[in-house]
């Protein structure tokens, strides 16, 4: 998020309250830096490589997400050329090709009477623009793809465009309505289109124009809900003379695409180089963020495999060791370079000294929770000082399957502390030792630790 608060620092008012963002108050103050287009591009611009750049990215997870870094480097290219793109959305039929044809002056986009023409996502470079920096993208209907497939698209859309352009030929149906709450969640700037307006009498175009303002209000601006005809049309009529003769006639409706026009040039010229910048910096944020997620989850998978390697160690120590009393001094000395070693993995390194106090607040909370199985361990320790060790034999399996749950816990407990920034959070030591107690199957660890503590016994009596 620190991405896009950096540009949401800097944004015009017209354009938060369009997007539905509004920075705090704070961030507004003070205003010593020029709000300027160069100035959001130039923060875009240094969120996105400082994006690609960052050393701690680990290569696994870089490749992970290669798609999602390709775009953004995609997106660097296009901020540094200074383009700006615009899609057209919304169902099919509605005559989104036929509009972006018309602005373009010629049909570089396929229309067609039959349904489903444009399958595909389709881009024109608008010459007309002063710096042939903007590009016209055309999309498939909504309403020929299934909810899931749509929603999928109107996020691609959204997430990939400088302004949309939600097109529509009368007031919002129910799929419209839910696909333009869709591309509003994504932040972007969205332009209103209700094409076909020649199909409307004046008076029916005010009564439109309110109700549409009425059903998205607080997503759509006013001044950005626009009424355009993109085809010319031929209608018969019947005309009558001064005579009141009748006759048969041909009424032209030509195409009207001119407050479409001139919002677009308000818009690009006063905020174009902030819409490349907000979008960009939004797509960053939002890859920033599953970076983030991606990196906890490859940690907690590296950290099941080192807790799963102690735990099968302090097993295997506890059970086959002879010497009593020096189970529970070796177990508190595995359980803390465990701690030590997952510190690490977390990028969070700390003492032996502080992940023995560690393990001593998780222990003791464990005693506290769940007193009966742990006096299970402190007996089979006992069993051994009384027989001088001659009990090992039969209780070192059992005690080591005890020990090989007591360090998953240790290992699950320190990694949610690590997780939280070295914190217990709200939640608190003995609200997350309980937490992990309840997340486990006591039952089915113990057998298994069981299991593969024998195994190992075996392998090594057979070698």
């Amino acid at each position: 998020m620190e991405i896009w608060k950096n540009v949401q620092k800097h944004l015009p008012d017209w354009l938060l309250n369009s997007i539905g963002g509004k920075p705090p108050t704070e961030a507004l103050e003070p205003a010593n830096v020029p709000t300027t287009g160069d100035t959001h591009l130039q923060l875009a611009s240094a969120s996105l490589r400082q994006l690609l750049e960052d050393a701690r990215i680990p290569d696994t997870i870089r490749s992970t997400l290669s798609e999602d870094y390709a775009q953004v480097r995609a997106m660097l290219d296009k901020l540094e050329h200074g383009h700006l793109h615009i899609a057209v959305f919304g169902r099919v039929s509605v005559g989104k090709s036929s509009l972006l044809n018309a602005l373009l002056g010629k049909t570089a986009f396929s229309v067609s009477v039959l349904h489903g023409e444009t399958r595909s996502v389709n881009m024109q470079q608008w010459e007309e623009y002063a710096d042939g920096g903007l590009f016209l993208i055309d999309t498939p209907g909504i309403n020929e793809i299934d909810g899931e497939a749509r929603e999928r698209m109107a996020h691609e859309v959204a997430s990939r465009t400088d302004l949309l352009l939600f097109v529509v030929d009368s007031d919002l149906t129910d799929v419209e309505f839910q696909a333009l709450k869709i591309v509003a969640a994504a932040h972007r700037p969205i332009l209103l289109v209700v094409n076909k307006a020649d199909r409307y009498t004046e008076d029916e175009q005010r009564q439109l124009r309110s109700i549409l303002r009425t059903r998205t209000q607080g997503v759509i601006a006013p001044e950005n809900i626009v009424f355009t005809t993109a085809q010319a049309s031929r209608q018969s009529v019947i005309f009558i003379d001064e005579d009141g003769t009748e006759r048969d006639g041909i009424r032209e409706r030509p195409l009207n695409v001119g407050a479409l026009k001139a919002r677009l040039w308000d818009i690009v010229e006063a905020e174009g180089k902030t819409l490349a910048a907000l979008n960009a910096s939004l797509f960053a944020g939002d890859l920033s963020n599953a970076l983030g997620q991606r990196i906890l989850a490859v940690k907690r998978e590296l950290g099941a495999k080192t807790i799963r390697l102690y735990c099968l160690g302090k097993g295997i120590a506890v059970a086959l060791n002879p010497i009593p009393v020096a189970d529970l001094v070796a177990a508190a000395a595995i359980d803390v370079g465990m701690v030590v070693h997952l510190s690490r993995l977390y990028g969070l390194s700390i003492s032996r000294s502080e992940a023995g106090d560690l393990v001593r607040t998780v222990l003791a909370q464990m005693v506290l929770l769940m007193g009966a199985v742990w006096a299970v361990h402190l007996l089979s320790s006992a069993l051994k000082i009384s027989s001088v060790g001659l009990s090992t034999l039969l209780t070192g399996v059992a005690q080591g399957a005890v020990a090989w749950y007591s360090t998953l816990v240790v290992g699950r407990v320190a990694e949610q502390w690590l997780a939280n920034g070295k914190s217990w959070g709200d939640a608190g030591p003995k609200l997350t030792v309980q937490q992990i107690l309840d997340s486990l199957d006591r039952d089915s660890v113990l057998a298994e630790a069981r299991e593969e503590i024998l195994a190992y016994v075996r392998t090594s009596v057979k070698s």
